[in-house]
């Protein structure tokens, strides 16, 4: 065993230990334990809690969400999975009539939240660990939504959600023409996206105004819908939900550019699966940016996930011009024979001949090639959610030594 692997073992062996002696003394000592769960489920119940689930797209919602009920002088208290740029934190409690909280389906944890609404951005398939099919997921967000008595707001442009919101009296939200609230005349300039508002008023769609969102993607267009049409259903002001988007700084590893150097940008960005890949690489393409060359650095995560979805990944980096692929970062999961990062470069290669891509599972050797690979005019987006998120410092520190 190299030495870097043992000590990872040891620190992973204690704290395991530590975290086990430290429930069994609260327990001696009379301490309520509770999981992850349970505190969040008592958290929500001290509020008006509005939620945000799905695959894709939960952190960033969950956070404009929150910017537009702080806009509007609603004083929200939130729960993120991620740092909010514009507040530099994930959570914070205001003693206010809301709570804006982010709720993962991971192991089931939206199921025991008490809440007033929801959105739900997605549905796709993840989390067979826990699971086992995708039928099974799809059944936990039907019992979701039959737990919430206040709005509920599912994408038009996902058919699972779609689904939902015809069995659930859901409000849809989307680029699609019969969504109640969607975006139209979207224009993509300089990094940035520009659109108008409909909303369904009767049988009528009827303009609310414009929208200005400093971010790429249209994946972030439909964020941003979804945050306006909770908002709208709660009764919160057109002006307020399109200033509080104006400004949006946007959440911690998602297309976070995190220097320029040599002309060549460098973007740290948290896509773990495939469809999020595409998007991030698609928003990049679409961006306005004028970028020659986009190069995808991608960390796949925990063996478990890689050994059920690998082939999904063949098509996810479509529109990057250089792929280059790492070994899959554990995330507390056990390695598996056979189950390494070179099974999505196989997908990838056969399903794309002509594609240029590159297998480097050693972190130095990774380093040391886009460093020198990167070149005026290109943007390097580095994805996955394990340590991939130091690498643009890495090779920034490279470039600039």
């Amino acid at each position: 065993m190299r030495r870097e692997a043992f000590d990872a073992a040891v620190r992973a062996l204690l704290t395991g230990l530590a975290k086990h002696l430290r429930h069994d003394e609260a327990r001696k000592t009379g301490v309520t334990v509770l999981r992850r769960a349970g505190m969040l489920a008592s958290i929500c119940a001290r509020a008006k809690s509005l939620a945000v689930a799905g695959t894709h797209g939960k952190t960033t919602t969950t956070s404009m969400l929150m910017l537009i009920l702080a806009q509007a002088r609603l004083r929200p208290s939130f729960i993120v999975g991620g740092d909010v740029t514009d507040v530099g934190t994930g959570a914070h409690w205001s003693g206010g009539e809301w709570l804006v909280v982010e709720a993962d389906e991971s192991d089931g944890t939206h199921l025991e939240l008490p809440l007033h609404g929801s959105i739900i951005t997605n549905i796709e398939v993840d989390h067979l660990d826990h699971y086992g099919t995708f039928g099974a997921i799809v059944d936990s967000f039907d019992t979701y939504l039959r737990q919430i008595a206040g709005p509920k707001i599912l994408s038009a442009d996902d058919p699972v959600t779609r689904r939902l919101a015809g069995v659930h009296d859901g409000v849809t939200f989307g680029l699609s023409k019969d969504a109640d609230v969607r975006a139209v005349d979207v224009l993509a300039t300089n990094g940035s996206f520009t659109f108008g508002v409909e909303r369904r008023q009767g049988g009528d769609m009827v303009r609310l105004g414009e929208i200005a969102l400093p971010m790429r993607g249209v994946y972030n267009v439909r964020n941003a819908l979804a945050a306006t049409a909770m908002a709208l259903e709660i009764g919160v002001g057109f002006a307020d939900i399109a200033e509080a988007l104006a400004k949006f700084g946007g959440v911690a590893r998602r297309f976070d550019v995190r220097g320029v150097d040599g002309g060549a940008t460098f973007v740290d960005d948290y896509a773990h699966l495939p469809t999020e890949i595409d998007s991030v690489l698609t928003g990049a393409r679409d961006s306005g940016d004028g970028w020659d060359r986009i190069i995808a650095v991608f960390q796949p995560n925990r063996f478990n996930r890689i050994s059920e979805i690998w082939r999904d990944y063949a098509d996810a980096f479509g529109q990057a011009d250089l792929v280059v692929l790492t070994d899959i970062y554990a995330s507390g999961t056990t390695p598996i024979p056979g189950i390494t990062g070179k099974l999505i470069v196989n997908a990838v290669t056969e399903a794309n001949p002509g594609k240029r891509v590159v297998w480097l599972p050693n972190r130095s050797d990774l380093v040391g090639y886009v460093a020198r690979e990167a070149r005026s005019g290109d943007v390097v987006i580095s994805m996955g959610c394990g340590d991939i998120a130091s690498f643009p410092s890495e090779v920034l520190d490279v470039r600039r030594s």
